[in-house]
């Protein structure tokens, strides 16, 4: 029979919460760069069968696990994908948007960008669409990650002092020393100019949950086990309790013998198929060969090197420097945090009413079709959804983002008045 065990809640719980602050400390370092974006999602066909007979374990025993867990060393093949609902975020639509992608355009040197093996640029695609990660880790100095295409593969490694990245595509790389930043007293050099917000590993999915969940009232058990990438598992599920979250639950299956996160998946509120879903189809708990983290730039191989461009990494040139959101204010805690921040200029999007020059108005009549009009207390502005995160901008520059429903954005935007 396959274990469980009834919920329970978060707010009455404090060993579980403790056990879970030490989960969340837990972490194999991936060296993953990337953009800001924890949607990566559903994939239908991932090594997962079977119902094993595993021992009875509860909850607050399960989240121990995964915080005694020494996994340090493994290697294996991830598979994911998004379904956002949103357009594909394919290379050509990224090139657009990101600093140096499609390798067009960079000055000689690299200024104004970083070329085509940007990881901001590159990993950017892992939020939509479906891809195949082939992943190796030999503690907190060694890790590779690469993204695996039909004709083409694009491979982030750090070794060491070098974070190194190429795209086979382009024959480009991007370097870094000092693992993109430079080593403190301690000796840490894990990448601090590095953007690594973005998960591409069933752990590191897992561990943005469970630092979710730590502030809200949430339901936490043991649903049952599966078997996944030929290992056994127990199934970890968290459901928020607070009204107006996006989110419907979170499953995680956790290795029964060495307590790693196998397999994630994030299922909407408003039922469907999974938004995210990430999961290991190989793993291999050994220690890879030490010739997986070597790298040298093949011939003819066009290298730029960090601080090559005047800009910072995930700065684009040009004249977008220093027109970011500012005053980031984050309303609530757990599941239905939202942040608030402002429009530069002090003004919100253009409406097809009212386009500009830098705006036309057919592109401010896209812009109204992606969303709906709202009115409250705060004034008007429009809310753009998602099956998962969704934005309110006001028409006097306020924007309200969360992974909350439109009438949370509303509340949200009228109690800051």
């Amino acid at each position: 029979m396959a274990p469980y065990e009834p919920e329970q809640d978060t707010t009455e719980a404090d060993e579980l919460s403790a056990g879970r602050r030490k989960a969340v400390r837990y972490v194999v370092p991936l060296a993953v760069a990337g953009v800001a974006a924890a949607t990566i999602g559903l994939v239908p066909a991932l090594a997962t069968s079977g119902d094993p007979d595993l021992p009875e374990i509860t909850a607050q025993e399960l989240i121990e696990k995964i915080a005694a867990s020494d996994t340090e060393q493994l290697s294996g093949t991830v598979k994911i994908s998004t379904d956002l609902g949103l357009p594909s975020f394919g290379s050509g639509m990224t090139g657009g948007f990101t600093p140096g992608a499609g390798g067009g355009g960079d000055d000689e040197g690299g200024k104004g960008g970083k070329g085509a093996a940007d990881p901001s640029a590159k990993l950017m695609e892992l939020a939509s669409g479906t891809h195949t990660l082939r992943i190796a880790a030999d503690g907190p100095d060694k890790q590779k990650l690469s993204v695996l295409d039909d004709a083409a593969e694009y491979s982030l490694i750090h070794n060491g002092d070098d974070v190194w990245a190429y795209d086979s595509a382009s024959n480009e790389a991007y370097h870094s020393k000092d693992g993109g930043g430079h080593a403190d007293k301690k000796g840490d050099k894990g990448g601090k100019d590095l953007p690594k917000e973005l998960p591409a590993t069933p752990k590191e999915f897992a561990e943005q949950a469970l630092k979710a969940a730590e502030k809200s009232s949430t339901s936490v058990k043991v649903d049952g086990s599966a078997q996944v990438a030929g290992r056994d598992a127990y199934r970890l599920v968290l459901k928020p309790k607070d009204s107006g979250s996006t989110v419907g639950q979170i499953t995680v299956a956790v290795d029964e013998k060495t307590g790693t996160p196998l397999k994630f998946t994030l299922s909407p509120a408003g039922g469907g198929s999974a938004v995210v879903d990430a999961g290991f189809t190989k793993v291999d708990f050994g220690k890879p060969s030490a010739s997986t983290f070597d790298f040298k730039p093949p011939k003819g191989t066009k290298v730029t090197e960090e601080g090559d461009g005047s800009k910072k990494p995930g700065h684009r040139g040009g004249d977008f420097e220093g027109e970011g959101p500012e005053g980031l204010n984050v309303i609530g805690e757990g599941w239905t945090s939202i942040a608030e921040l402002k429009l530069p200029g002090g003004q919100g999007l253009p409406t097809s009413a009212a386009g500009s020059d830098e705006v036309p108005q057919e592109a401010a009549k896209f812009l109204d079709s992606l969303g709906d009009k709202v009115n409250g207390d705060f004034g008007s502005g429009t809310v753009f959804k998602t099956r998962l995160i969704n934005a309110l901008v006001t028409d006097d520059g306020k924007v309200y983002v969360g992974a909350v429903t439109k009438d949370a954005l509303v509340k949200a935007a009228n109690a800051a008045q």
